[in-house]
């Protein structure tokens, strides 16, 4: 079961982007919905790729919960110790946001911002996209294991469709087996409607 929280409000391979100008340097934030270090990470190397001719592309994600600790990462990418990564990751940690991915691109302007410029820079172009980022709240779910007879498949996806229901994997044995998420509101409905389309005889066990 997990803990409720905002989200990035944006499709997969998408990415919100804002920009900021401090003493001609220019700051361009890209941030997207991430949800494990591995989607993270193909995010950096994506903006990374994008913008191969700026300075500096450091970065700051949270691949888990809201404030969690637990699968995050920064990156300063060449700019002085602790002033780009780390500021960046503070925000983060501390907005009321998981599942998220910043990177911010640096275009040199020819004026030297100081550690505290720069500290300063980078948690603003942080806070300026969080700001105008679009968010939605990110749903408990509830796990469960599904058995039901192979005529009953499309059915059943119909019914999961109308309820939220999200299907994770499914293999096709005698029966079809499948592992799904169910919004925690609707699954007292969800069971109902369930036993009702096999006529009791699908097997519905929560994870």
């Amino acid at each position: 079961m997990n803990k409720v929280y905002k989200v990035p409000f944006l499709k997969k391979d998408t990415c919100h982007r804002t920009s900021l100008i401090v003493k001609k340097s220019r700051f361009i934030t890209s941030v997207a919905r991430t949800s494990s270090v591995e989607e993270a990470k193909a995010f950096i190397l994506k903006i990374t790729e994008e913008f191969a001719d700026a300075r500096h592309n450091c970065f700051a994600y949270n691949a888990y919960e809201a404030g969690s600790s637990a699968y995050c990462g920064c990156s300063d990418d060449g700019e002085p110790h602790g002033t780009a990564g780390q500021p960046m990751l503070n925000i983060l940690l501390h907005s009321d946001l998981g599942e998220i991915t910043c990177v911010v691109t640096r275009y040199f302007g020819g004026i030297l911002l100081g550690t505290g410029g720069l500290v300063k820079a980078y948690q603003d172009s942080i806070k300026g996209a969080l700001n105008s980022l679009p968010v939605c709240e990110k749903k408990e779910m509830i796990r469960y294991m599904v058995v039901i007879e192979p005529s009953l498949l499309g059915s059943f996806k119909a019914l999961g469709a109308k309820m939220e229901v999200s299907i994770e994997k499914i293999v096709f044995l005698d029966r079809v087996n499948l592992e799904i998420s169910v919004p925690l509101p609707l699954t007292h409905d969800f069971n109902l409607a369930f036993m009702a389309l096999t006529k009791g005889q699908g097997m519905l066990s929560r994870v």
